[in-house]
C-alpha cells in the first residue's frame, strides 16, 4: 500500500516541497509519508540509493518523490540536495532535520573520543549545515526547519550520553537558530523517546514488557506518532511557534524516567 492510497486530505501542505534527511524507512519516512499524505512533495536523502527508491515508489512515485543519496554531514551532498529540489520541484518550503548517529553504548567517560567527534558532527553540525543551506537559499521568503532531537537531550539517559549529549545540542541549536532568525524562519523540534524503529531496537527488543512498564500510555512509539508532531510543527497550525521542542513520549519523562 502507498501513501496515496492513505491520503488524509488535510491539505496543509499543498503546493509545499519538504526536504527530509534520513528518510529511508524509520521516523524520516513517515515524516516523509504524513508530508505527502497532506498534498507535499518531498525529497528524500539517506546513505543508500537502493533503499531510497524504494521509498519514492512507496510514498508514490517521482511525481511526488525525489531521491538522493549521500552523507548527511556531507556539505557537498546538503548543496547537491538542495540544488536538485529546486531544479526538480521549483522550491523548498520546509527542512526536516531527522538523520542521527548512536555508534556508542556505555559509558559516557569512556567513550571512543573518535566516535564521539563523529556523532557531533553529524547530529549537531549536520543539521546546523542543513538548516545554513536552506538559509541561503530562502534569503528571506517564509521557511520551517523542524529537528529531530531525543528525550535523551531533555534528561540523562544511560548508555546512550554521547548521543543524549549531541541532541541536548539539537534543542540549544533549535531555539538560537529561531531566534535568530525569525520571523523568516520557524525553527522547532520534536524529542522521541523510544520509537519501535531498527535504529531503537537495541533498547527495547528482548525486554519489550519491562521497558513499556515506564511508559503511562502503555506503549512504545511508533514512527507515525513523531510524524504527526513533525507535520504540526511544519505547518501552518503552529505558525505562532517557534524555538520549541515538542516532548512525543507516551509520558515517560512525566513519569521520571528516560
Amino acid at each position: 500500500m502507498t501513501v496515496q492510497d492513505t491520503r488524509c486530505g488535510l491539505g496543509r501542505f499543498e503546493g509545499q516541497v519538504a526536504i527530509v534527511t534520513g528518510a529511508s524507512r524509520g521516523i524520516g519516512l513517515a515524516v516523509a509519508e504524513r508530508l505527502v499524505a497532506e498534498g507535499a512533495r518531498v525529497v528524500v536523502t539517506a546513505r543508500r540509493q537502493e533503499t531510497l527508491d524504494e521509498a519514492v515508489e512507496r510514498l508514490g512515485g517521482p511525481a511526488v518523490a525525489l531521491a538522493v543519496a549521500g552523507h548527511a554531514d556531507d556539505e557537498a551532498h546538503q548543496q547537491d540536495v538542495v540544488d536538485r529540489t529546486v531544479e526538480r520541484f521549483g522550491r523548498i518550503d520546509v527542512l526536516v532535520n531527522n538523520t542521527g548517529i548512536n555508534p556508542i553504548a556505555g559509558s559516557t567517560l569512556d567513550a571512543d573520543l573518535g566516535k564521539a567527534r563523529k556523532i557531533f558532527e553529524v547530529n549537531v553540525l549536520g543539521a546546523l549545515n542543513w538548516s545554513r543551506r536552506l538559509r541561503d537559499h530562502w534569503s528571506g521568503a517564509p521557511g520551517v526547519v523542524v529537528n529531530v532531537a531525543s528525550v535523551a537531550g531533555v534528561r540523562p539517559a544511560s548508555g546512550i550520553g554521547v548521543y543524549g549529549v549531541s541532541k541536548a545540542a539539537v534543542i540549544a541549536l533549535t531555539a538560537q537558530l529561531a531566534a535568530e532568525n525569525g520571523p523568516a524562519i520557524r525553527v522547532n523540534a520534536v524529542a522521541p523517546a523510544v520509537v519501535r524503529t531498527k535504529f531503537a531496537g537495541a533498547l527495547f527488543e528482548g525486554r519489550e514488557a519491562e521497558v513499556v512498564a515506564r511508559y503511562p500510555l502503555g506503549r512504545l512509539g511508533e514512527p507515525e506518532d513523531v510524524a504527526s508532531a513533525v507535520a504540526f510543527l511544519a505547518s501552518r497550525d503552529a505558525g505562532w511557534i517557534t524555538g520549541q521542542t515538542l516532548v512525543v513520549d507516551g509520558g515517560l519523562t512525566l513519569a521520571g524516567g528516560v
